[in-house]
């Protein structure tokens, strides 16, 4: 489960980078989409063991970067093909057409397709299907097409490149077309499944997964055939043997898998045998195999390490199927104690959460919490991200625990990159600036580190329950684990006990966690530019929280001033009180996998 941190300036691409210059972190920009690099510092001071060992790891997440195109949307290749062929042989385009397609470009990479990560929607392109045309004929004289990127087939005639850009149109042109690439809340006749542009269903409906049974949930885009039947077209690169054959993605796979070869050659002997299980997951797609490299994964520590897999549920609305994602990173040794500190007393803060008893664990296994900085970041996982907490089994989690990713690398960033302009715009008075100012970098890392750390892996389930809580909870499941683990930080984040193990400064850091967290109901609205529906799970639990203790506590409260409105924090004592309130309510809903109206 990931922690994206809610930005006003639109989506950012993270740029695979090592001990880059320095300078500002903000290299580019279109419209409002700010595009970062990355700095990753640490590399230079490692061995060149581990050097190498990360330049394969980021091999192998660049190889697998291609998938999440394929995902989002069935002529996400062909459409990356289309604008790659373009941009890379730009001889007789003309300069005014180049610019605008050169933009769009910009935008599809950073969110990995034509639709908008954040809000679902998508958007369209500024220049004009003739100019595309043209363009794309001019890059067809250059050469442009000859290749076969992504397994797509070389275009060698004007007639055939006609034919690819009229497949092509509705996609990239028609604001009806396929809107939405993850729609939970449909409109109309469709359900979540066929209002959704994503790939992972063909032809299916919610009413033919009724009686269906996937022996592939995470990896695997499910199909229905002409007689009704339904099929599921696993992501594997097949075995050597040839005992399993080739699935969906084979060829990306294989190539993964090839780099994982040479990385697992430089792994130190625990991190080589993770490796090892992640190879023979991504040949045999098996599930139990997806299990096996999880479990090896949690238990290694290893100072360059790495994420690979199709791990998060976020952009299927039903929550069941995986997007391809990999990051490559290096520990930041001086944050690296504070994660151990508060992952050491894990066991503290599950007995003081405000929950019942009977959802308390014991025991608590403290989750293995990691400062550092990215080297490279692929497919579903983007720069705002700035905390990550795997495995997402619960399984692993109970028996083994899970890793806290605490991304410094893209935190500096970003507060370079934003400034205080945001904060100085839409909090509510002078005081909720001047505190925000002093402390609000550290209650964001603080709230970070809570989430991943004591958020995610907290809490107990009812043995009763025989499948994971997102089974029966989906498609709200992404959305209220999100809103518990938020909640874990914003409670625990007045306990006494964070100033006894040195974790806060000042009490006032807290009150810079919750101006924070009322305030996004305004801050977060600037990246939904239309539309009335939030799609995306991290901004629908930060206004699930927002809005509960306004409705609930009235602690906080909208005010109008000099023509704008704010989102004022009234009374931190009952913000806190609703907090709990909510979080408890959350609690019982995981471990019973029942919300109040299908409680028996």
């Amino acid at each position: 489960m990931s922690f994206q941190r809610a930005l006003l300036t639109g989506i950012l691409l993270c740029f695979a980078a090592a001990a880059q210059k320095p300078g500002g972190a903000l290299v580019d920009r279109v419209g409002s989409t700010g595009f970062l690099q990355l700095e990753a510092e640490s590399f230079q001071a490692l061995p060149a063991r581990q050097q190498a060992l990360a330049y394969w790891l980021t091999q192998a997440a660049i190889a697998l970067d291609p998938i999440i195109y394929d995902q989002t949307s069935r002529f996400g290749l062909r459409q990356k093909r289309l604008l790659e062929a373009i941009v890379s042989h730009p001889a007789g385009v003309s300069p005014a057409a180049l610019r605008k397609i050169t933009d769009f470009a910009k935008l599809f990479w950073a969110n990995r397709g034509n639709h908008n990560d954040m809000t679902a929607q998508k958007f369209l392109p500024e220049f004009t299907f003739e100019e595309l045309k043209e363009a794309a004929g001019a890059a067809l004289g250059s050469g442009g097409f000859a290749g076969r990127p992504y397994g797509a087939p070389a275009i060698t005639s004007p007639a055939e490149l006609d034919k690819e850009l009229g497949d092509l149109r509705a996609s990239l042109f028609d604001p009806q077309f396929e809107p939405l690439i993850t729609a939970k809340n449909p409109r109309g006749s469709l359900d979540i499944l066929q209002a959704s542009a994503n790939n992972f269903y063909s032809g299916v409906s919610l009413a033919d997964l009724k009686n269906f049974h996937e022996r592939y949930p995470l990896n695997s885009r499910l199909v229905k055939r002409p007689d009704g039947s339904l099929v599921e077209e696993v992501y594997r690169a097949g075995t050597p043997d040839g005992r399993v054959p080739p699935g969906r993605y084979a060829a990306f796979l294989r190539k993964v898998n090839g780099y994982l070869e040479k990385a697992r050659a430089n792994a130190e002997p625990g991190q080589a045998d993770a490796i090892a299980k992640l190879i023979r997951f991504y040949q045999a797609g098996d599930p139990q195999d997806w299990l096996r490299f999880g479990a090896a994964w949690v238990q290694n520590n290893a100072t360059v390490d790495f994420a690979s897999g199709f791990i998060e549920v976020y952009m299927d609305a039903r929550a069941a199927k995986g997007t391809a994602q990999s990051f490559v990173t290096i520990t930041d040794q001086s944050l690296e104690s504070r994660m151990r500190r508060l992952a050491d007393n894990a066991q503290y803060f599950e007995e003081h959460a405000p929950w019942a008893p009977q959802y308390k664990k014991q025991g608590v296994k403290p989750p293995l919490a990691k400062a550092v900085e990215a080297i490279v970041e692929t497919g579903d996982f983007h720069v705002n991200t700035i905390g990550d907490n795997l495995p997402n089994e619960n399984e692993i989690r109970e028996k083994y625990g899970s890793k806290s990713f605490m991304f410094t690398g893209s935190t500096r960033a970003l507060n370079h990159a934003t400034g205080t302009g945001p904060l100085e715009e839409f909090a509510a008075s002078s005081e909720e600036i001047a505190i925000c100012k002093k402390y609000g970098d550290e209650a964001e890392d603080l709230l970070t580190a809570l989430h991943e750390v004591i958020g995610h892996g907290s809490g107990k389930l009812n043995p009763k329950l025989t499948q994971e809580p997102s089974f029966y909870l989906k498609e709200y499941f992404s959305a209220l684990e999100e809103a518990r683990a938020d909640l874990m930080a914003l409670w625990s984040v007045w306990d006494p006990k964070m100033k006894e193990l040195g974790l806060i400064s000042n009490p006032d850091v807290a009150k810079a966690m919750y101006y924070a967290a009322a305030r996004v109901m305004l801050t977060q609205l600037r990246r939904i530019p239309k539309g009335d529906t939030i799609e995306e799970d991290h901004q629908r639990d930060r206004q699930l929280i927002a809005n509960y203790i306004l409705d609930k506590t009235g602690a906080i409260a909208w005010t109008h001033r000099g023509g704008k409105t704010y989102i004022e924090v009234r009374d931190f004592a009952k913000m806190h009180q609703g907090v709990g309130m909510l979080l408890a309510e959350l609690m019982r809903i995981k471990a019973e996998a029942t919300t109040p109206r299908s409680r028996p």
